[in-house]
């Protein structure tokens, strides 16, 4: 387990994180939802861990969408930074506010936790709305005197939202509305068309984010497209269930245990545990 940090670290980390974002080398995000997956994650090589909202919701018995308590989300973080080393970011989904001075307590907690970076979604809210709540995140992020790392999502492609033809338009103006009100970077889910992308990454004057699976360009590829960072989102969670729901039938339906032959071994997952 990763050992507690003096009073200066969270800065020097966030800063650190910052500059991962780079279309030289894209930040490549496996993304966690409990101990054990953050530290698999660190131990693969990964140069950070971030969460994934539905990973985590579904993980404690909700669903993703703004339904689990702040109380357990920020445990949950909490959890995940103190088991590993490298940088953590949190995925907020709204906020877990009602308003933008609820999403400040939420960022002052997420800080406190020990995360140096955040997503925030715009999903059905206005944009308008939404910069109010990416400020009031800056805002907590600078009275408690670390540059977070403010991944602010733009749902016009992941929900459809708008006219198709002014689609590319709406999500270039959501994203510098969001710059202007402190994000860092932008992070704009459902797009896999490499011309879109390449659209996105030189109308948007910061690190751009991209949600990949399967079907989607390389890491590589959206690098020379100017992706800074690939997420995986919910998909390493949603691949997770799978195996769980292939192992069951498979044992219900056939007695067999063929699903589980490329499981972690359990001494080298128990020893992630014991550090």
């Amino acid at each position: 387990m990763a050992n507690h940090l003096d009073p200066a670290a969270p800065a020097a980390k966030a800063r650190a994180f910052a500059g991962l974002h780079t279309p030289a080398t894209p930040l490549a995000l496996a993304n966690a939802w409990d101990v054990a997956s953050a530290r698999v994650v660190e131990a693969a090589g990964a140069a950070a861990v971030a969460t994934t909202s539905a990973g985590v919701a579904w993980s404690l018995g909700a669903p993703d969408g703004d339904a689990l308590a702040r109380e357990r989300a920020l445990d949950l973080v909490a959890r995940v930074a103190a088991a590993v080393s490298v940088p953590v970011t949190a995925d907020i989904e709204g906020g877990f506010g009602a308003d933008p001075a609820g999403v400040g307590e939420t960022v002052a907690g997420v800080l406190a936790a020990g995360a140096v970076g955040i997503n925030i979604e715009d999903g059905d809210r206005t944009p308008a709305e939404h910069a109010e709540r990416v400020a009031a995140a800056r805002a907590a992020a600078t009275a408690a005197d670390v540059p977070l790392y403010i991944n602010a999502r733009v749902d016009t492609y992941l929900r459809g939202l708008g006219d198709p033809a002014t689609r590319l338009d709406e999500t270039l103006a959501r994203a510098a509305a969001y710059l202007r009100a402190g994000a860092t970077g932008i992070f704009v889910p459902g797009v896999t068309d490499p011309a879109v992308i390449t659209e996105l990454a030189k109308g948007i004057d910061a690190p751009l984010n991209i949600l990949v699976g399967p079907g989607a360009p390389t890491v590589a590829e959206l690098g020379t497209l100017g992706v800074a960072r690939v997420s995986l989102g919910s998909w390493v969670a949603e691949a997770a269930y799978a195996v769980v729901r292939g192992a069951t039938e498979e044992l219900l339906s056939g007695g067999t245990y063929g699903s589980l032959a490329h499981a972690l071994p359990y001494g080298e997952l128990n020893s992630l545990l014991k550090g």
